[in-house]
């Protein structure tokens, strides 16, 4: 079934309107009497159309349940900006992995460095690429992409989480060794085409975030994020 995520849920029904709801009509051509599912909270609802206009469409909830696409644990994905079209991949995948939020940082060696004003206008499609990743992949939630962050704000995030890893290009601790298993928050820190200064590495593991190693490869920074997720959300039995 179609899936479309809405904040308009009111008892029985539900509502979906913008472009969604032209969609519904227009492009996917249902009917009257169609089932979907809306999604909310991590809980999906069950439900078929009233009415259908370009304006909205209006649903009738007959079952509600649980996702069961949802993590039990908070993953929370520490991005060293890189180039945009590197981080709208790794929004995308990050989200079809089961990440509740996408954070992006400037770290030292990262080359693109936008400013926060001109970063927003390219938050807006991000976050779109989020919402189709996560209709797509059967996530309850949408994946929140943040504003863009400093080094220091992100470590001072990082520290209010259950535990926090930093992939470190020199190695660490492989993620099997730190204990994941029962975290309900974990935060995870990627670094940037150059990767991580060495004072960062330092200052990370100074204020109790663990360095660890996915090998004796060096990864490219789309592709550590995509690595690292799928180890955590095995060891978290996630996936």
């Amino acid at each position: 079934m179609p899936r479309f995520f809405t904040d308009d849920i009111q008892g029985d029904v539900g509502i979906i309107s913008g472009a969604d709801a032209v969609h519904i009509g227009r492009s996917l051509r249902m009917r009257l009497g169609d089932e979907l599912i809306l999604c909310r909270d991590g809980i999906e609802y069950i439900s078929k159309i009233r009415t259908i206009s370009d304006a909205q469409v209006v649903c009738d909830i007959e079952e509600s349940r649980k996702t069961l696409a949802e993590p039990d644990c908070e993953v929370i994905l520490f991005q060293a900006v890189p180039k945009l079209d590197k981080l709208e991949f790794i929004v995308q995948k990050a989200t079809e992995l089961g990440a509740s939020k996408i954070v992006p940082v400037l770290t030292k060696r990262c080359v693109s460095r936008p400013d926060e004003k001109s970063f927003e206008k390219k938050r807006e499609r991000l976050s779109k690429i989020a919402l189709e990743a996560a209709k797509q992949s059967g996530r309850g939630i949408i994946p929140q992409v943040s504003r863009i962050i400093s080094f220091d704000e992100a470590i001072s995030q990082m520290k209010q989480l259950d535990i926090s890893v930093i992939c470190y290009e020199k190695g660490g601790k492989s993620l099997s060794q730190v204990e994941l298993k029962g975290q309900k928050s974990i935060g995870i820190f990627i670094g940037s085409e150059g990767g991580f200064d060495e004072d960062e590495a330092v200052k990370c593991k100074d204020n109790g975030i663990i360095p660890i190693g996915l090998g004796a490869r060096i990864l490219r920074c789309e592709t550590a994020p995509i690595a690292a997720l799928s180890i955590i959300m095995h060891l978290t039995d996630n996936m």
